[in-house]
């Protein structure tokens, strides 16, 4: 199904102080599956316990497996469903082929493609990628790839299953540079990095979207807003408080979410009733997002995050990339 137009767009009952388990409330998800990246910390702990607790079984996957165990049991001791962990390494390719393969094709209603690494100092993954762009997207493509037949047979009774791909406002900062995506000739800039591999999460839900909603499997970026948690790792204290994301005593920016809060969207795209059939589409504040402009900068989606052609011509590069052609 092709996107909407901006003046049929697609909104909830909820919106940007909406926690992740508001969003869940009400709904059944007994019998589903869903597999979270990144689930070890931050908003991916959250997405995690919203599905778990309604209902579904989920999957984690994370690099910590020690981590990723004690979020498991801590939701274990309260949910409905039951979480498990499995090591999943998005930087590392065959460790990435190596998880799907242990699920294999049994159904698989909803992916969570969460992780990510943000302003890193110039880095290449074992496969020589760059290590935002090669973390944050190539990873998540060749997960959503191989598990591309568990999503197929996780869509039953008309029901489609979701893959929800994380973006970020962060995209404002540029789209994907073809000509050179590993900055194998041009300066390294951390924020720039980001944002193509930004842009690349958004443009991959666009050209799954295109290739699979046919076949019962829709895909929907997300930017989940400013939220505190270990995704800033590799920042310095002195950045963030001239961002004016903390003041010099440490208090986080009022319009920071709380990690809940963050998860919101994810869930909402992940089982909103209201994105049933729909892909596409870039969503924030549990709606979809409006244009981006210079008076709201912080917030909407730019032309060059769901250019259908540029999704196209980065699904051929990734295709290559990865070695696996769908």
């Amino acid at each position: 199904m092709k996107a909407p137009h901006m003046a049929d767009r697609i909104t909830s009952p909820f919106g940007a102080t909406s926690a992740a388990k508001d969003v869940a409330a009400g709904h059944d998800l007994s019998g589903q599956t869903a597999i979270v990246t990144g689930a070890a910390s931050g908003i991916g702990v959250e997405t995690a316990r919203a599905l778990a607790e309604a209902g579904a079984d989920v999957l984690i996957g994370v690099r910590n497996m020690e981590a990723g165990q004690a979020v498991a049991d801590d939701i274990n001791r309260a949910g409905k469903g039951k979480v498990s962990v499995g090591k999943l390494d998005l930087s590392d390719l065959p460790a990435v082929a190596a998880f799907a393969t242990a699920w294999g094709e049994k159904p698989l209603n909803l992916l969570i493609n969460n992780a990510g690494i943000m302003a890193c100092p110039l880095d290449y993954t074992a496969q020589d990628l760059e290590m935002q762009i090669g973390t944050n997207h190539f990873g998540h493509f060749l997960l959503g790839a191989l598990l591309m037949r568990a999503l197929m047979n996780g869509a039953e009774d008309g029901q489609a299953s979701r893959l929800v791909s994380l973006s970020s406002i962060g995209h404002r900062r540029g789209a994907v540079v073809f000509d050179d995506i590993h900055y194998r000739n041009r300066p390294y800039d951390k924020w720039e990095s980001y944002g193509q591999a930004k842009t690349a999460n958004s443009l991959f839900a666009v050209g799954f979207n295109a290739r699979f909603a046919d076949l019962g499997v829709n895909a929907n970026a997300v930017m989940p807003g400013g939220i505190m948690t270990p995704l800033q790792r590799y920042l310095p204290r002195e950045e963030m408080i001239a961002f004016g994301w903390m003041d010099e005593a440490g208090n986080v920016n009022a319009r920071f979410k709380t990690t809940a809060q963050g998860a919101a969207t994810s869930v909402w795209a992940a089982i909103g009733p209201e994105l049933e059939g729909v892909g596409g589409l870039y969503l924030e504040h549990c709606n979809q997002a409006v244009a981006w402009t210079e008076a709201v900068p912080f917030e909407g989606v730019l032309p060059h995050a769901l250019d259908p052609e540029a999704a196209d011509r980065l699904w051929a590069v990734s295709e290559e990339t990865t070695g696996v052609r769908l």
